[in-house]
Protein backbone atom coordinates (compact mmCIF):
# COMPACT_ATOMS: atom_id res chain seq x y z
CA UNK A 1 0.00 0.00 0.00
CA UNK A 2 1.33 3.41 -0.95
CA UNK A 3 1.77 6.06 1.74
CA UNK A 4 -0.66 8.96 1.74
CA UNK A 5 1.98 11.21 3.31
CA UNK A 6 5.69 11.86 3.72
CA UNK A 7 7.64 12.98 6.79
CA UNK A 8 10.73 14.82 5.60
CA UNK A 9 12.86 14.54 8.78
CA UNK A 10 12.71 12.68 12.09
CA UNK A 11 12.40 15.99 14.02
CA UNK A 12 9.38 17.24 12.03
CA UNK A 13 6.06 17.79 13.79
CA UNK A 14 4.11 17.77 10.52
CA UNK A 15 3.70 15.49 7.53
CA UNK A 16 2.95 16.41 3.92
CA UNK A 17 0.09 14.73 2.05
CA UNK A 18 0.96 12.88 -1.16
CA UNK A 19 -2.70 12.81 -2.20
CA UNK A 20 -5.96 14.32 -1.01
CA UNK A 21 -6.67 12.79 2.42
CA UNK A 22 -10.32 12.91 3.53
CA UNK A 23 -11.44 13.89 7.00
CA UNK A 24 -11.79 11.03 9.53
CA UNK A 25 -9.25 8.76 7.79
CA UNK A 26 -6.97 7.00 10.28
CA UNK A 27 -3.29 6.91 9.35
CA UNK A 28 -0.71 4.79 11.15
CA UNK A 29 2.62 6.52 11.79
CA UNK A 30 5.29 4.71 13.81
CA UNK A 31 2.70 2.10 14.86
CA UNK A 32 0.41 4.82 16.29
CA UNK A 33 -2.89 5.95 14.77
CA UNK A 34 -3.58 9.54 13.79
CA UNK A 35 -7.14 10.49 12.91
CA UNK A 36 -7.24 13.19 10.25
CA UNK A 37 -9.51 15.99 11.50
CA UNK A 38 -9.99 17.93 8.23
CA UNK A 39 -9.81 17.25 4.51
CA UNK A 40 -6.11 17.59 3.68
CA UNK A 41 -5.41 18.71 0.11
CA UNK A 42 -2.54 17.17 -1.84
CA UNK A 43 0.76 18.82 -0.86
CA UNK A 44 -0.56 20.33 2.37
CA UNK A 45 0.61 19.61 5.92
CA UNK A 46 -1.06 17.94 8.87
CA UNK A 47 0.07 17.83 12.48
CA UNK A 48 1.77 14.74 13.91
CA UNK A 49 1.07 15.81 17.51
CA UNK A 50 -0.68 18.50 19.52
CA UNK A 51 0.99 21.89 19.07
CA UNK A 52 0.33 24.91 21.29
CA UNK A 53 -0.08 28.48 20.07
CA UNK A 54 3.42 30.00 19.82
CA UNK A 55 5.18 26.66 19.27
CA UNK A 56 7.46 26.23 16.27
CA UNK A 57 6.55 24.15 13.23
CA UNK A 58 9.31 21.96 11.83
CA UNK A 59 9.55 20.50 8.32
CA UNK A 60 12.76 19.24 6.68
CA UNK A 61 14.17 19.31 10.24
CA UNK A 62 14.07 23.13 10.06
CA UNK A 63 11.76 25.74 11.56
CA UNK A 64 9.27 26.80 8.88
CA UNK A 65 6.60 28.49 10.96
CA UNK A 66 4.98 29.37 14.25
CA UNK A 67 1.56 28.21 15.41
CA UNK A 68 -0.87 31.13 15.68
CA UNK A 69 -3.52 28.88 17.26
CA UNK A 70 -3.51 25.60 19.13
CA UNK A 71 -3.26 22.74 16.61
CA UNK A 72 -4.45 19.22 17.42
CA UNK A 73 -2.84 16.03 16.18
CA UNK A 74 -4.32 15.31 12.75
CA UNK A 75 -5.27 18.94 12.01
CA UNK A 76 -4.68 20.58 8.64
CA UNK A 77 -1.82 23.07 8.92
CA UNK A 78 -1.89 26.11 6.66
CA UNK A 79 -2.06 29.91 6.79
CA UNK A 80 -5.14 29.84 9.05
CA UNK A 81 -3.17 28.34 11.96
CA UNK A 82 0.53 28.96 11.24
CA UNK A 83 2.57 31.95 10.13
CA UNK A 84 5.68 31.63 8.06
CA UNK A 85 9.04 31.75 9.77
CA UNK A 86 10.66 32.68 6.44
CA UNK A 87 9.22 36.20 6.62
CA UNK A 88 10.38 36.96 10.17
CA UNK A 89 12.57 40.04 10.29
CA UNK A 90 11.77 41.19 6.75
CA UNK A 91 10.69 44.84 6.60
CA UNK A 92 7.63 45.48 4.52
Amino acid sequence: MKNKFIIMHKDDNCATSLEDIPKNVEIIINDKPIKINHDIPFGHKFSLNDIKKGDIIKKYGEIIGIAIDDIKKGDWMHTHNIKSHYLEGIDK
